[in-house]
């Protein structure tokens, strides 16, 4: 029996063409994005949700599960997430298994102001807006306040924000409208008068050791008004 070559080659270079095709087209299949992961750093409290978030993630109107890996661009999604006014800071990168991750640090307020408009200071002294996801239990600003000069009321929150004494008690930071400050405790029912905020370390420390001394004597809801404007002394004014 004759053997027909030619067939023989013709259904070999059949078969690779196919077994080609297919490789082909697996790794097609793979190069799309196999999955987004998002991942909030900090703290738990979502002022943003991972919802909104992977709308911001939407790439030429198109889900990123569905978008080529070889055409994705990284930079313009950070940039989207970055636009979003309760995100302080974002990475995406593409991992080895084909899988989108954006890691995503949220804004940080330490105050809310509550005046004729209502928005949160954020540590970087600058206007956040309000969350409909979350509410942040920081000191409320009252009085007199300009939305586009915050330095005062932020220099002031920074200092309650981060000393456990007054961050304990202080519920809320009015201001004059000569930027002088009074403070509103939590418990006891009384007023702190900070004044401007030249020597503000040793007014807090004043306060301090007043508190100390008026809660083992058992005074401390004797008074209405607890005055710091003095250097050397703590003045008290009985309800």
């Amino acid at each position: 029996m004759r053997v027909n070559w030619n067939y023989i080659k013709a259904l070999g270079l059949l078969g690779l063409v196919s077994v080609i095709f297919a490789f082909s087209s697996l790794r097609n299949g793979e190069r799309n994005v196999r999955n987004v992961s998002i991942n909030f750093i900090g703290e738990d409290n979502l002022f943003i949700t991972e919802q909104t978030v992977n709308k911001l993630l939407i790439q030429n109107n198109e889900d990123l599960a569905n978008v080529p890996k070889e055409i994705l661009d990284l930079n313009e999604l950070e940039t989207a997430l970055k636009s979003n006014p309760m995100i302080k800071a974002a990475q995406v990168y593409l991992t080895v298994n084909g899988e989108v991750r954006a890691d995503v640090v949220q804004r940080n307020p330490i105050a809310r102001v509550a005046t004729n408009a209502s928005y949160y200071i954020d540590d970087e002294g600058k206007l956040m807006p309000l969350s409909s996801n979350y509410t942040a239990r920081v000191p409320l600003v009252t009085g007199f306040v300009n939305k586009n000069k915050l330095n005062n009321v932020f220099k002031i929150a920074s200092k309650i924000y981060n000393d456990q004494f007054l961050k304990k008690h202080v519920v809320e930071i009015y201001q004059n409208q000569d930027e002088s400050i009074i403070l509103k405790t939590r418990v006891v029912n009384f007023e702190i008068i900070i004044g401007h905020l030249d020597n503000l370390d040793k007014k807090i420390s004043n306060l301090k050791a007043f508190y100390q001394k008026a809660k083992k004597d058992k005074v401390l809801n004797k008074y209405s008004k607890v005055n710091l404007l003095f250097e050397n002394q703590v003045v008290c004014t009985k309800k």
